[in-house]
């Protein structure tokens, strides 16, 4: 029996997985457009938009993991469609799973700013309707049994390797020198961090159990906790002082989004930030197992 999985980007999420599916002994290929490796794995470079090329990589293989991670919010609406089209006519001619690493945007604001696994995606801005109607048409392909697909979503990530992209390590080199940290709408509302080895572990035990497919699980993910406090653990991981945390005045990002479309797609999902934002995720813990890597763990493991 095969044990092949195809791993599609090779950001923190894809490089994680990669690792751990290695680990284990599972024959592991990992996809990029610049043919990034990790030990153990064999490299590919590929566009994910390339349809025939993907299927080629994927034929015989258990699972096909969608890692991938625009990081620029202005190029979604182009960049987006065509891999969803690719990855879900890959998994239809080949029968390997579809698991998609998802995010909480399609559920937009809730009123309590619990996300839980099972309510419905509500989002009206156009980057979550965007991620839900990705999800819907595949959630619609496996109940009509043309594929089999199934996502994980987390919150905003920490850990090893997030990079400048992350709440958190966007502002580490500074607050690392001893300056002070500059963060975005808010830094004293709770908030949710997803360690990415957290996710891709959650991603391998979808894949291996075939009665979660078909729906949307939450990555095993510790209590909410304000920037202000995440940073200063990080510091403290990583045994720094704490540093002042100050907020971007509002009418600074605002007049931003008037000139720069980076800031204008940030102001969009500025809910996020400014509102309680937790993802509940008691029923993957129980179903899967799982439990998230302790916070403390978290924070040595984003200090790296």
């Amino acid at each position: 029996m095969s044990d092949r999985h195809v791993v599609l980007g090779a950001g923190p999420v894809g490089t994680h997985l990669a690792r751990l599916l290695v680990a284990r002994g599972s024959e592991v290929v990992l996809v990029s457009r610049r043919g990034v490796g990790v030990p153990g794995a064999t490299a590919a470079a590929l566009d994910a938009a390339d349809t025939d090329g993907l299927t080629a990589l994927t034929e015989g293989a258990v699972a096909l993991y969608n890692c991938v991670n625009p990081a620029d919010y202005t190029q979604w609406q182009s960049v987006w469609p065509p891999i969803a089209r690719s990855l879900r006519t890959v998994a239809e001619r080949t029968g390997a799973v579809l698991a998609v690493t998802g995010c909480l945007y399609p559920y937009g604001p809730v009123p309590d700013g619990v996300m839980r696994e099972g309510m419905p995606d509500a989002a009206t801005d156009a980057k979550g309707v965007l991620r839900a109607s990705m999800w819907a048409e595949l959630a619609d392909a496996h109940r009509a049994g043309t594929l089999r697909a199934v996502e994980v979503r987390a919150s905003d990530y920490v850990g090893t390797g997030v990079g400048p992209n992350g709440h958190v390590t966007r502002v580490l080199p500074a607050a690392r020198a001893g300056r002070t940290a500059w963060v975005v709408d808010a830094a004293d509302v709770p908030h949710s961090f997803t360690d990415v080895l957290d996710e891709a572990r959650a991603l391998i035990a979808v894949v291996d159990d075939p009665s979660t497919w078909g729906r949307v699980w939450h990555a095993p993910t510790n209590p909410p906790v304000t920037l202000r406090r995440a940073i200063g653990d990080v510091l403290e991981a990583a045994g720094l002082p704490p540093v002042p945390v100050r907020v971007i005045p509002r009418v600074v990002t605002r007049a931003g989004g008037l000139v720069v479309p980076m800031m204008r797609e940030l102001n969009a999902l500025s809910y996020q930030r400014t509102q309680h934002y937790e993802i509940d995720s008691t029923r993957s813990q129980e179903t899967l197992r799982l439990a998230p890597t302790p916070w403390e763990e978290v924070c040595r493991r984003t200090a790296l």
